[in-house]
């Protein structure tokens, strides 16, 4: 089947969700939706390319539907804005409003909380990061193996690295963007490229490509798995129990 008859959900109008939604789009998929309700920031307009100074301040949600809709008409694709906030009251029912997840978040709390959706949901999500000169994507089939906890088992403890804290590249994300794009439209038209992780590093233009092994004992993928539904608490950072969805330990995008 074509996937102008199929969706995406875009998880994250930031540093890889713009460039993922714009390459989508272009490509002609039927149905992109888009999930933010976070607002435009000027420290992010070097990442987030559908955006520009004159929108600081301004709704993400309302500027990227905007600024995709000339893009939209000459594909053909039909855009939906989802101004909302992922979270486990809406998890599972977002993952399955769409064929396919692209999770371009920038905290943990979220990519865990997409991770364990649309497996349960049997959805296949793409999942991506970036920090200084390094990025990386790669795709997880609707039943895992190997999912993203097999990569990483659990939210990690203390401070991590961010943006803000350690910097990050424009064009690295926006290359690991549109690298989203291509695994999700893989994944929409019956070929894709899942368990494989793709790592580009900026500085000496290299793409390297590993595949990943499923973990026996994964809580939400192995044989004998736990997590059978998303319950907020499993969430919350290990060494920070005020830590919420909102203010969970940054992952760089």
């Amino acid at each position: 089947m074509s996937s102008s008859s199929k969706s995406i959900l875009v998880v994250g109008l930031g540093g890889l969700g713009c460039p993922a939604a714009l390459a989508l789009v272009e490509a002609g998929v039927g149905c992109v939706m888009l999930c933010d309700d976070d607002v435009v920031e000027e420290t992010n307009l070097h990442r987030q390319i559908l955006f520009g100074p004159e929108d600081v301040g301004r709704d993400k949600l309302d500027t990227a539907l905007r600024a995709l809709e000339p893009a939209a008409r000459r594909s053909g694709t039909r855009l939906e804005g989802i101004r909302a906030r992922f979270l486990p009251d809406n998890a599972r029912r977002l993952a399955r409003s769409a064929d396919v997840v692209v999770e371009g978040t920038d905290n943990y709390a979220t990519k865990f909380l997409a991770a364990d959706a649309c497996h349960l949901e049997q959805r296949p999500v793409v999942h991506g990061a970036g920090i200084r000169w390094v990025a990386t994507a790669w795709a997880v089939a609707g039943t895992g193996r190997p999912c993203y906890r097999c990569l990483f088992e659990d939210l990690p403890g203390g401070a991590q690295a961010s943006c803000d804290s350690a910097g990050v590249m424009g064009p690295v994300v926006g290359f690991a963007g549109a690298l989203m794009a291509e695994l999700a439209l893989r994944a929409l038209n019956g070929a894709p490229t899942f368990g494989r992780v793709w790592t580009f590093d900026g500085k000496r233009a290299r793409l390297r490509e590993v595949a990943l092994e499923p973990r026996p004992d994964c809580p939400l993928c192995g044989s004998r798995s736990t997590i059978v539904d998303v319950d907020e608490s499993r969430y919350l950072s290990p060494t920070r129990a005020a830590d919420t969805l909102v203010h969970g330990a940054p992952l760089p995008h």
